[in-house]
């Protein structure tokens, strides 16, 4: 079976600045893919090429065999594209937006009476239907968006970070609409800089200056992190920091939460970490192995690529 997403060697500059580098991507078939790294990336540059909004400089893509060079208007007809910024209607109400959404995608009459009613209750939205778009909250105008997008049953989702200023609960509810939407057979490709979404991907790209670093299913990144990773508590973490980098022992170290992440190769360096923050005056609550997190490896990987 042929790849849902099919990326080749796809560049964007900008002016002296390339924000996409020869990026190589297959997404499977009703899969979420998720394309993660930090402001800067590339994501959103990478994003704006697949939807033929942006003309790559070389390479080129294709969504369901469909070629974003020569088939742009074809391509149109068979994805949703939620871009960053809120971009529906706010002096319309729910109900008037997803109405528009459906005569913009010339969705037969009957049909679209029907698929409202379907997603509005796929939303949660039915008791806001009445609310105009710019008095909802931030997770209901994605949800909002999302719907919008799904009025015409695309068969690919290409989602730029949609749950940014979004709050913890609504971002798990958009996720829980994600894994529906990919078990009903949809083909998800989203950006995100948080790692804790890219851990309910499928398969994520790790990406940093246009590049993709790493690219996996989350748990064979995890696996294949190949050091161990020390969780530090004590009284002054930051001053921590700064004196455990300067040992040869440990390869990085970085503040976590309200503790600090210490990366090494061997469980020795326990004894050694402890032995250096006491002569130093600080008083340590606990050093123990920490399992990684995305995050970790990520942060890793990237410092790995400098150094």
């Amino acid at each position: 079976m042929i790849d849902s997403i099919q990326i080749h060697s796809l560049t964007k500059k900008f002016g002296d600045i390339t924000a996409v580098n020869n990026l190589n991507v297959e997404v499977k078939n009703n899969t979420i893919f998720g394309l993660v790294g930090p402001d800067g990336a590339g994501k959103t540059t990478t994003m704006r090429m697949l939807c033929s909004l942006l003309t790559p400089d070389k390479g080129t893509a294709k969504i369901g065999g469909y070629d974003i060079l020569t088939e742009s208007n074809e391509i149109k007809n068979h994805i949703g594209y939620m871009p960053q910024k809120f971009s529906l209607y706010g002096d319309l109400t729910v109900m008037e937006n997803l109405v528009f959404y459906s005569k913009v995608y010339q969705v037969p009459k009957k049909e679209s009476k029907e698929k409202i009613k379907f997603l509005l209750k796929f939303s949660n939205l039915t008791d806001h239907s009445y609310k105009l778009a710019d008095q909802l909250s931030g997770g209901m105008k994605q949800k909002l968006a999302l719907s919008c997008n799904l009025i015409h049953s695309p068969k690919y989702l290409l989602l730029d970070e949609p749950t940014i200023g979004v709050d913890p609960v609504a971002r798990r509810e958009f996720w829980k609409i994600l894994f529906d939407l990919r078990d009903q057979g949809a083909t998800i490709f989203v950006s995100t800089p948080y790692m804790d979404e890219a851990e309910r991907c499928d398969e994520v790209g790790l990406m940093d200056k246009g590049r993709i670093i790493r690219k996996d299913n989350p748990d064979n990144i995890i696996n294949g992190f190949g050091y161990h990773l020390l969780s530090v508590y004590s009284d002054d973490n930051h001053l921590a920091r700064t004196l455990v980098q300067e040992e040869e022992y440990v390869m990085d170290a970085y503040l976590m939460g309200e503790g600090l992440h210490v990366v090494t190769e061997s469980l020795e360096s326990i004894k050694k970490l402890k032995e250096k923050l006491k002569i130093s005056g600080i008083k340590v609550i606990s050093i123990n192995e920490a399992a990684p997190a995305l995050e970790d490896v990520f942060v890793n990987i990237i410092k790995s690529e400098k150094r």
